[in-house]
């Protein structure tokens, strides 16, 4: 399955946005913010990048992703239904005891899910092993990594840089959701990590800067991410945090905090969702 048409990726987007929201909402707990902020990053990936089977997640040469910021487990949680490994309405018990939707992604029990994060700092180093596995056994499997902009503030994400490049792994394409907020506030203030781009370069990276909101935009670099060879690609996408969702943008506040009733019957509104 390969969407190519932008306005039927931008739609997907949307229901991933719409699924976010109802999960968190019924759940009365989660992370909002990053969740909608990579929203169209991961719609591109798994509606028109990566080679995968809802009907078969345990492919051997399927395409990996690693949500190294494993609290934004909505978003990815969100996209799988809709790609159809689960039922689209288990998002609704987000964070219920006896569901397998926690707050951060379990390999072990969720269909789609490569691996369980949540630990921030530690997925690069997973998606490295991904990637030399796949280099050593000749699979051709692409490895996709989603770090957030003040993850990378952690120091094990530099050790892995080190040796990405170290192993030229150039089937291994990390993408920063550099939406500069992070829990305690603007990224830049908290623990400056700019610029983004030139410290991947000086770790041996290829970079490609994007908007992290256009589809288009997206495709092209996921794109041109596949052609670079000997080296692993960066992707820095530009993003807003609560994209979608007025009162949520750029509001550090809904980082980590559940929409009431009132907040969330304005969300879906404005995100077209049935309510």
């Amino acid at each position: 399955m390969k969407v190519k048409d932008i306005k039927e990726l931008q739609e997907y987007a949307k229901r991933v946005r719409q699924g976010i929201i109802e999960s968190i909402y019924n759940a009365k707990s989660g992370h909002p913010g990053g969740s909608l902020s990579i929203a169209d990053i991961l719609t591109v990936l798994y509606f028109n990048q990566m080679n995968i089977d809802e009907k078969n997640p345990q492919a051997k040469g399927r395409d990996r992703l690693v949500l190294s910021k494993g609290h934004t487990a909505p978003a990815l949680y969100s996209v799988l239904a809709l790609r159809g490994f689960f039922d689209f309405d288990e998002i609704k018990t987000l964070r219920n005891i006896n569901s397998r939707l926690q707050g951060h992604p379990d390999m072990k029990k969720i269909p789609g899910v490569d691996a369980s994060t949540g630990s921030l700092g530690q997925g690069l180093s997973i998606a490295n092993g991904m990637a030399l596995a796949s280099k050593m056994n000749s699979e051709g499997v692409r490895v996709y990594c989603i770090c957030g902009d003040g993850e990378i503030e952690e120091g094990q994400i530099w050790e892995a840089a080190m040796t990405s490049a170290h192993y030229k792994l150039d089937n291994l394409c990390v993408i920063v959701d550099n939406n500069n907020l992070q829990i305690d506030g603007k990224v830049n203030e908290v623990m400056n990590v700019y610029p983004i781009d030139k410290k991947f370069e000086s770790f041996g990276f290829a970079t490609i800067n994007v908007d992290g909101h256009n589809i288009e935009e997206l495709i092209r670099a996921f794109d041109a991410a596949k052609k670079i060879k000997g080296k692993p690609t960066a992707i820095i996408a530009n993003t807003i945090k609560g994209k979608g969702v007025s009162f949520m943008e750029n509001i550090v506040g809904w980082h980590g905090k559940a929409p009431n009733q009132e907040e969330y019957l304005l969300a879906m509104k404005e995100l077209g969702g049935a309510v």
